[in-house]
């Protein structure tokens, strides 16, 4: 990894500063809810490892609620963003009325879809229901798109559903696009399609070897393409046309402040909660490992948020194997929680990567 440019670093070194006084304050500013296992498509990277039928069923919107009431009891609910993920969150005939329910009692609430599921009636319905931000995932053109879900037709139906969103001048909308060895060449393309449906922000992200993207070879970019991504990120931005950003994960040394809006920053258990389909209070649903604090059918939410999240706020126990003596630690922490296994390994480095 070449050394960072002082300019870089110095800039690093403020943020760090201010970084250390967020995590002091922990103020939660968005809860995420894994509202259902249950999916739709059959998508090769899938973190969580979804079915058709899932092993659980979806968490009662009643046995949410009182999280959420929790939380207004501590904090204004109209700073605190619901995200609804899953699973395939439209897959739950009550979304509208568990988005009602949110947006009644305060909380502005968005969700992450495939797509696959959402008409325009039912389109209508969630910004009735006060849907205010919205995830779609495309991940490349048909015949990769639809590589990638395993599900025919998956890429016509996203598309169409990004057309929608995109004509919505109502809410927050971004693409997300899993940038894997069979799309990566195919990425200018790809943003030309995406600019020519009238996307303004663009998300790319890598897989992460978790779940079914644990053993695929064909997901994987090597070192020279994860590279290539990080150049394509920043010659996208510079052109202007879209507003394209690497994923929050992994610190990326000299390309830092290049390919995002922010320097990287696990907010994990900082700004960032979760609860799981099985009640687990977490973090961001991407950590599948068991850095589960409590569970909301024995602990209230924000007791277990304002006592019990240490692991994520003093990241010192990972500063071991490779991180021990990283000279990049300090501005790193070990890399995200969710590139933890649950014996507290590392298991990617972003730096590595970029060599």
């Amino acid at each position: 990894m070449e050394r960072l440019a002082l300019r870089r670093r110095l800039a690093l070194d403020i943020t760090r500063k201010l970084q250390k006084d967020v995590i002091v304050r922990h103020r939660i500013r968005q809860l995420f809810w894994e509202c259902t296992l249950r999916c739709n498509l059959r998508c090769r990277h899938c973190g969580s490892d979804c079915r058709q039928v899932a092993s659980l069923k979806d968490m009662p919107l009643l046995d949410f609620l009182p999280v959420l009431d929790s939380v207004a009891s501590h904090t204004d609910p109209h700073e605190v963003m619901i995200v609804v993920t899953g699973g395939e969150p439209l897959l739950r005939p009550d979304l509208e009325q568990c988005g009602k329910a949110f947006y009644d009692r305060g909380f502005p609430w968005g969700m992450v879809t495939n797509g696959f599921a959402l008409t325009e009636t039912r389109f209508r319905r969630l910004l009735a229901s006060g849907l205010r931000s919205m995830t779609i995932s495309l991940d490349g053109l048909e015949e990769d798109h639809d590589w990638m879900r395993q599900v025919p037709g998956s890429f016509r139906r996203a598309a169409e559903s990004i057309r929608m969103a995109c004509g919505c001048p109502d809410i927050a909308f971004d693409v997300v696009t899993c940038v894997n060895a069979r799309n990566y060449d195919h990425l200018p393309e790809i943003r030309d399609f995406l600019v020519g449906l009238g996307l303004k922000e663009w998300r790319l992200f890598t897989v992460f070897p978790v779940g079914r993207g644990a053993t695929d070879a064909a997901l994987q970019l090597d070192n020279a393409r994860f590279r290539g991504l990080m150049d394509f990120i920043k010659e996208t931005r510079r052109a202007g046309v879209i507003k394209a950003s690497y994923g929050c994960e992994g610190f990326l040394g000299n390309y830092e402040g290049e390919v995002r809006d922010h320097f990287y920053f696990c907010h994990a258990g900082v700004s960032v909660g979760g609860i799981l389909s099985d009640g687990s209070i977490s973090a961001c649903t991407s950590i599948r490992s068991d850095y589960h604090q409590g569970n909301i059918y024995q602990d209230d939410f924000m007791t277990v948020w304002n006592e019990r999240f240490q692991p994520y706020r003093d990241r010192s126990w990972m500063r071991k194997d490779e991180c021990g003596d990283c000279r990049y630690w300090k501005y790193c922490r070990g890399n995200g929680m969710h590139l933890r296994d649950a014996d507290g390994r590392l298991i990617l480095c972003h730096l590595k990567r970029l060599g």
